[in-house]
């Protein structure tokens, strides 16, 4: 391969030219749907590019900005700031005042601009002076203010499945202008196969690997074995630890073991760590899910979870992880109950939004004689003394507040016992207080 000045990777070279070679993300760019239609109207309005890396984004922005006959004006918000935002904005209108044409002003991750620099924006496309459209691997929701997404339409731009990949794969191969055709090459079946699963729905990892390969190829055929040479330096999984893919994946991993599916549980575990993810972010993540999910239908899994913790603190990896791995698997596998999850947010509420109650009399403590002269502890009824180690009748909440019942246990597990033992309770509560009522009548 030469080096020449004006050379350009394979992946640039290949970038479709119109909405027809374009790969992927039918369900905007089908005949008929609205993003199409605008394309093919010359319509222009503000748009976001929300998806994975390789799926096109800068490529459609281009594209739209060439079928509107329109200025296209690149900015990248990792190396941009307020400065260039006004430069682009001067160049988009001394260009409507000379050619009386539109611009399209394309912001490569737009996430990474902070609030004042999306403000420089508003005013230039409130008033029509370029059409922004940005690109981002990150959630807009939660990362572009809501001044700038009410004035942009957002589009989702879904991973390339690994049919699109190989036919992008096979154009690159037979292309005679920007391609390798001059270069003759084939590329085994199985060899095109590996090539477009390990790209991971990314156009442009697929290109770049195939241009890898063509560089270290000896002869005309591209092999598999040659393929796994060229991906043998690392994973090439997308994973972002503090981004969207972060979070799904966590969600993916908790609601899995929330399902008592444990395979799908290690799976989501082995992703994150093979994104790079902390194994003892995990850990922590883990122990929330024995007391959320499993709670007392199986206190054991609470133990097993922070056990999991230690190991990986004391062992680090590889050791750690295995044992965090056991106590997903355990956690998935256990009785689940939310009943303690959901006592906790309701007496929490009840807490934030009632008085503060005085502690009642009887359950103060009473260590100074003053105390005791004041009937701090009065009447209490130490447990232990009465039948079964249970004061059946006795009042613990505050004076005037009736009995509550935040803890339902569910039919699971331990909770089973323990929904009949509190059953047994209440039921003796309910029959000394009657006792009660009528020696007071």
């Amino acid at each position: 391969m030469t080096s020449a000045p004006d050379y350009h990777p394979l992946a640039d070279r290949m970038r479709p030219q119109s909405v027809d070679d374009f790969a992927g993300q039918q369900h905007i760019l089908a005949p008929g749907k609205p993003l199409r239609t605008a394309i093919e109207s010359g319509r222009l309005h503000s748009m976001v590019f929300w998806g994975p890396p390789g799926t096109g984004k800068t490529t459609l922005a281009r594209i739209i900005a060439n079928s509107c006959d329109a200025q296209f004006i690149s900015l990248s918000a990792v190396l941009s700031g307020v400065k260039d935002i006004r430069a682009a904005i001067e160049r988009a209108k001394q260009y409507r005042e000379v050619y009386d044409k539109d611009t399209v002003l394309f912001v490569d991750e737009a996430h990474r601009f902070n609030k004042s620099q999306q403000d420089a924006f508003l005013p230039y496309v409130e008033d029509g002076t370029v059409t922004f459209i940005g690109a981002t691997t990150e959630n807009p929701s939660f990362e572009l203010n809501n001044a700038l997404l009410s004035r942009v339409r957002v589009y989702v731009l879904k991973s390339l499945d690994v049919d699109d990949i190989k036919t992008i794969l096979q154009k690159a191969l037979t292309d005679q202008e920007n391609g390798l055709a001059d270069q003759g090459l084939t590329l085994e079946e199985s060899a095109i196969q590996k090539l477009a699963e390990i790209a991971d729905g990314d156009a442009r990892r697929a290109l770049n690997l195939l241009e890898i390969a063509s560089d270290l190829s000896e002869k005309n055929t591209i092999s598999n074995e040659l393929i796994e040479e060229v991906i043998s330096g690392g994973g090439v999984r997308r994973f972002d630890k503090g981004g969207e893919a972060f979070y799904d994946q966590i969600s993916a991993l908790h609601k899995s073991v929330r399902g008592s599916s444990p395979d799908a549980s290690l799976y989501w575990y082995a992703r994150m760590l093979d994104g790079g993810c902390d194994p003892l972010y995990i850990a922590r993540r883990v122990v929330r899910m024995a007391s959320e999910d499993i709670g007392n239908a199986d206190p054991r899994g609470l133990r097993i979870a922070l056990d999991a913790w230690e190991t990986q603190e004391r062992l680090g990896s590889p050791e750690g992880e295995l044992a965090i791995a056991q106590a997903i698997v355990y956690l998935a596998c256990a009785a689940k109950s939310n009943a303690v999850y959901k006592a906790y947010n309701a007496v929490m509420s009840d807490v934030k939004n009632s008085a503060s109650h005085e502690v009642p009399l009887h359950l103060r403590n009473a260590p100074t004689k003053l105390m005791k002269e004041m009937n701090y502890g009065k009447e209490y009824r130490y447990a232990h003394d009465e039948p079964g180690a249970y004061a059946a009748g006795e009042h613990y909440f505050p004076d005037g507040m009736n009995e509550q019942h935040y803890y339902h246990p569910v039919d699971r597990g331990l909770e089973i016992k323990i929904a009949e033992k509190l059953a047994r309770l209440r039921d003796l509560d309910n029959q000394t207080r009657d006792k009660q009522a009528k020696k007071g009548n």
